[in-house]
């Protein structure tokens, strides 16, 4: 089975199969349907290897992700991946537990695979891992968090606004008694940047954070309420709790219904993200959101046009957030 035989299938030329393989932005997309039912009917298995050698694009495009355990990213990897399908491309993932060096080896082996762009999460990298995308030319971008000075091409979000929203969310609403649950700020430039605005709002407010309501907690739901539960059970605790994400945010409501407190009554929650179920909890969650859909489509977009030389993108893309005020802190 050869390019000849889909080419007679689909009624094309054999140099526009060719283009839809490897220029797919340059094929309309009726004649690419075309060629992928040609494709389908023939079981047609292109042989990257040599194409390689001939300099021809892989027609991949490589995401590495901190986690794929949660629903953090689960909205951002599905744009993205339908994106980068839509120019064309498919999508290989790989995880690296918030390690960096465990980054800078997936990086190597999607270069290794021939890839034609990479995609990573944030601004947190290994001088190591900018240097081998440099070195190889490797057309690459940062998701999720926004910064002007982004040593990458970027699209997200303004991770410092969303801390300062959700702590001028609960000053608004009258408290002062103000508990903070994040995860591990280690090579997490995106809770970095939200516990920064956060403590920057609150102490212009002339609020400083009581060390004992300050907790560290890992993106789990298990974790959080087991947290939330130590911190709820002292004999003073605040009155509201702003978490990092809406994973421990979800996690201290089911802390807080454990021990039989009302939310928001005895306890406000405020999250962060607007992960999909937040707003149909009970109650619903108060939360900052970080549109995950438009930056993982726009992020595909960026990302396919630095892969075929299209210089229309910008290289750096700010997407606006919006403050979610819900039941949990007593917004209907």
């Amino acid at each position: 089975m050869d390019i000849f035989a889909v080419a007679n299938v689909a009624k094309v030329s054999i140099s526009t199969v060719s283009r839809s393989f490897n220029h797919p932005e340059k094929v309309k997309p009726a004649t690419r349907k075309k060629i992928d039912r040609a494709v389908r009917k023939l079981g047609y298995i292109r042989n990257r290897a040599a194409q390689t050698m001939h300099g021809i694009r892989s027609g991949t495009i490589g995401l590495i992700v901190p986690t794929i355990d949660h629903a953090i990213f689960s909205e951002l990897m599905q744009a993205f991946a339908r994106s980068v399908e839509d120019q064309g491309f498919s999508m290989l993932v790989a995880p690296h537990g918030y390690d960096l060096e465990k980054e800078y080896a997936a990086v190597r082996k999607f270069l290794e695979h021939r890839v034609d762009g990479i995609a990573l999460i944030g601004q947190d990298h290994s001088e190591e891992t900018y240097q081998i995308l440099e070195s190889s030319e490797t057309p690459a971008i940062s998701i999720w968090s926004y910064d002007a000075k982004s040593r990458l091409p970027c699209v997200g979000a303004d991770n410092v606004k969303a801390g300062q929203l959700a702590a001028q969310c609960l000053l608004d609403h009258g408290h002062r008694a103000i508990g903070l649950m994040f995860p591990p700020l280690i090579g997490n430039d995106r809770g970095t940047g939200r516990y920064e605005g956060v403590f920057a709002t609150l102490q212009s407010a002339g609020l400083t954070p009581n060390d004992a309501w300050v907790v560290e907690c890992p993106y789990s739901l298990t974790e959080a309420k087991k947290h939330a539960i130590n911190l709820l059970s002292a004999r003073h605790r605040p009155t509201a709790l702003l978490c990092g994400n809406d994973v421990l945010a979800l996690g201290s409501i089911y802390a807080a219904q454990s021990m039989g407190l009302t939310v928001p009554e005895d306890i406000s929650v405020i999250g962060i993200g607007d992960f999909k179920g937040s707003e149909e909890m009970h109650p619903a969650l108060t939360t900052v959101r970080l549109p995950a859909k438009q930056i993982g489509h726009t992020a595909g977009q960026e990302l396919a046009n630095l892969v075929v030389g299209n210089t229309i993108g910008k290289s750096r893309v700010n997407c606006p957030i919006s403050l979610k005020l819900r039941e949990s802190c007593g917004y209907v």
